[in-house]
């Protein structure tokens, strides 16, 4: 990595780090949704359940993308997050997987509710162990205050975070905020932003 790319690369990571830990507070949202139109720092978004938002980029706030990987790039020792279904063995099963870079290593590590899908997870962890199934793996991913096992179907959706730019920021892409701050105008600011590119979609 240059050392530009590893600059952007800890810029990202303390961005996701902060809002993970900003995420716990109820004054802050999570966004998905489609970019309607750009305005500057400001994206008029339309959110996954049909409203119109307007998303205002705090200052120096990183912008970053997703790419496209598949299963046999998630490997042992890898810090991952999983989005994740409870099953009735206590297990989770895996809706996605991110890839951190190692440069973003630690980055909201811990296993808490999520709202991806209602009941679904989110763990953000290193990989411990990793065994074949007959659908797919188990992985056990481990972090400060315990560990979790995965069953990992093999058609599980999987991507990497990567540096992004402000012309990735265009109508029709698919964005996600992990922690928006409402502003009392109504405005959502948020510190970072992950949008979609080339195709690959924020899947979190």
């Amino acid at each position: 990595m240059t050392r530009k790319g590893l600059r952007i690369a800890l810029a990202l990571g303390a961005a996701l780090a902060a809002a993970s830990a900003l995420a716990q507070s109820p004054a802050m949202v999570r966004v998905r949704g489609t970019i309607q139109s750009v305005d500057g720092q400001t994206l008029n978004v339309k959110t996954r359940d049909g409203a119109a938002v307007k998303v205002k980029l705090a200052d120096q706030a990183p912008i970053r993308t997703v790419v496209k990987k598949s299963i046999a790039d998630v490997k042992q020792g890898l810090f991952v997050g999983i989005t994740a279904m409870p099953q009735p063995d206590g297990t989770q099963k895996a809706v996605e997987i991110h890839i951190f870079p190692e440069a973003l290593r630690g980055t909201g590590e811990g296993y808490r509710p999520w709202d991806l899908r209602p009941g679904s997870t989110m763990t953000n962890a290193n990989i411990e162990s990793q065994v074949a199934s007959t659908d797919g793996q188990k992985l056990v991913l481990k972090y400060k205050d315990g560990e979790k096992t995965f069953v990992v179907p093999s058609n599980v959706t999987v991507v990497m975070f990567a540096p992004g730019s402000a012309a990735d920021l265009k109508p029709g892409a698919k964005i996600f905020v992990v922690a928006a701050k409402k502003l009392p105008d109504g405005t959502l600011e948020a510190p970072g932003i992950t949008v979609g590119s080339k195709g690959v979609d924020p899947p979190m």
